[in-house]
Parts: structure tokens; sequence; C-alpha cells
């Protein structure tokens, strides 16, 4: 589910992006407002919180992500619907992808990933990381002069966070595409043009347990294969 979430969202993204660069063209105003609203969101990238994400269109979902630079990141996908879900594990003993208990069974199962199975991973969580954005409005500055392009600053509060938001509308792109952070400078809602799939912030803490970065009890461990 996260994969055609993420897969949604990417693809409008890079619409967005590709669509805009027909024309290059500086515009300094529409620049400072990506320029400062990209400043405030990597200076969330080293923090350690946990947040947890609801998600939008047709397969709702709960995400939690939680981040203890340099090593500790956990990626928590719960359907909406029940079913089976996500658990993307990363501490200083590597990355693993695992899974809950089966029928029969009692105990969750990871694997331990590999370089190439690690970054096909990562692809799913990435739309929650602070640098996704980053760079998809750092490209976006490069083109914000195009004809018909608008870049404004709003504010908007969702579930009691007050957030910052940068909204882009490209020239033949329906919609308007809204990235917001907190004011803890981390993601709060992102809206990607007339994409039906959003996601936003319900609940976030800056001291998640360290439990979180570590393997369920008596997980079964096994490591990917070696790729050829």
């Amino acid at each position: 589910m996260v994969a055609v979430v993420a897969g949604a969202l990417g693809l409008t993204a890079c619409s967005v992006v590709r669509d805009a660069s027909k024309v290059v063209h500086d515009v300094e105003g529409n620049k400072a407002k990506i320029d400062s609203f990209t400043s405030k969101v990597q200076a969330g990238e080293a923090t350690t919180f946990e947040a947890t994400y609801v998600t939008t269109g047709s397969a709702p979902a709960t995400i939690t992500y939680a981040v203890e630079p340099p090593n500790g990141l956990l990626f928590k996908d719960a359907p909406s619907g029940g079913g089976g879900g996500a658990d993307i594990v990363v501490n200083s003993s590597g990355e693993y992808a695992c899974s809950p208990p089966s029928s029969g069974s009692s105990r969750w199962t990871c694997q331990k990933l590999g370089g190439t199975d690690a970054a096909a991973e990562n692809k799913i969580f990435d739309l929650y990381t602070p640098a996704h954005w980053t760079a998809f409005l750092k490209d976006a500055s490069l083109v914000a002069g195009l004809a018909g392009d608008t870049v404004t600053s709003s504010t908007m509060t969702v579930n009691g966070f007050a957030m910052q938001c940068v909204d882009l509308v490209a020239h033949g792109i329906p919609g308007t595409s809204t990235i917001c952070t907190t004011a803890q400078n981390i993601l709060g809602y992102v809206k990607v043009a007339s994409d039906s799939t959003s996601f936003e912030i319900t609940s976030y803490s800056a001291s998640p347990p360290a439990s979180l970065f570590q393997l369920p009890p008596g997980a079964e461990v096994t490591s990917s294969p070696p790729t050829t």
C-alpha cells in the first residue's frame, strides 16, 4: 500500500518538476519563499523525534516515522483496514524489514537487508523525509518563474499543529502542491497537485523510546540473499 502511495505522490511530484523545466527563469521573490521554507525543513534533518501520520486516498493508513541520528530509524505502516503492515527498522547493526506474526506463528520475522534491497525499501519511507521534499522544492525553485507558475506562503493548523507552508501551482498541472512544516521543523502536511493522496501529522514526540529502534523481541532474523 505504502509503495502505491509513494508511487502516486512521487510520479505527480516528478511531473510538476518535469513540466516546469521547459523554461528556466529565476524570479527572486519565488525563490526566496522556497529557500526560506527548505532551510526550516533541513533544520529538522538531524532531530530525534517520533511522528505519526495518517494518509488519505483509496488505501488510508497510519504511518509511524521515528528517527534517532545517526543510525536509528523506524518506519511502520498500519493499513486502516487491517491486514499486513510493514516495519522497517534501522540501527547500528543494519537495516531490517520486519513482518508481524503470520497465522500459526507467534514470532515476528525480520530480514536483514543488503545494499540493493535496502535501497528499494528506503524508497517506501522517502516521502516522509525532509531530504525528499527539499530536493523537490529546490528543483521547483529553478523554474519558479515559468509563465503561469506561482509560489506562495501560507499557514494552516492540522490536528493542533500550527504549520508554515509553501504552495506551488505549476503551469499545465491542475491543483496546488502544498508542503508544510511544523514548529519542530518536521513535515506536517503534504498534498501534491491534484493527487487524491495526502498525509498529515497527528502526533509528535521529541523523545521516542529506544525500543522503537530495536527488533521485535524474539524475532526470527534472516539475511538477504547475496546479489550477483
